[in-house]
């Protein structure tokens, strides 16, 4: 096993039980979201709390968002994002065994050596 396997496989491990500990660490503990924590905190600090919106999507159908459209929307903004990473950091590599293969990979290095 090589030492770049044996680093993914010990930095999956650590992922892994970064998740999984707190679910199990904290037995009756309740997981929320940040979006309902902000204005929880300015209700008991200032009293009531009214919005100064009402987001685009809930106005346009008169009402919120069921759970699994906001779910759906959030995964697809997702997708596109690493979808664009994903993208660029293959064109990197690439780029980079192009490089290798055209004898190119130090190319910028030798123009500032002349």
């Amino acid at each position: 096993m090589s030492k770049n396997t044996k680093t993914v496989i010990v930095l999956l491990v650590i992922a892994v039980l970064i998740a999984a500990i707190p679910l199990f660490a904290l037995k009756d503990a309740e997981f929320g979201g940040s979006d309902d924590a902000g204005s929880v905190m300015i209700e008991e600090i200032e009293g009531e709390y009214t919005p100064w919106f009402t987001p685009v999507l809930e106005t346009a159908l008169g009402g919120e968002l069921p759970g699994e459209v906001e779910s759906l929307i959030f995964c697809i903004q997702t997708g596109i994002g690493v979808g664009i990473i994903a993208f660029f950091m293959g064109r990197f590599t690439e780029r980079r065994k192009w490089q290798k293969a055209t004898g190119l990979e130090n190319a910028d290095d030798r123009k500032g050596k002349q």
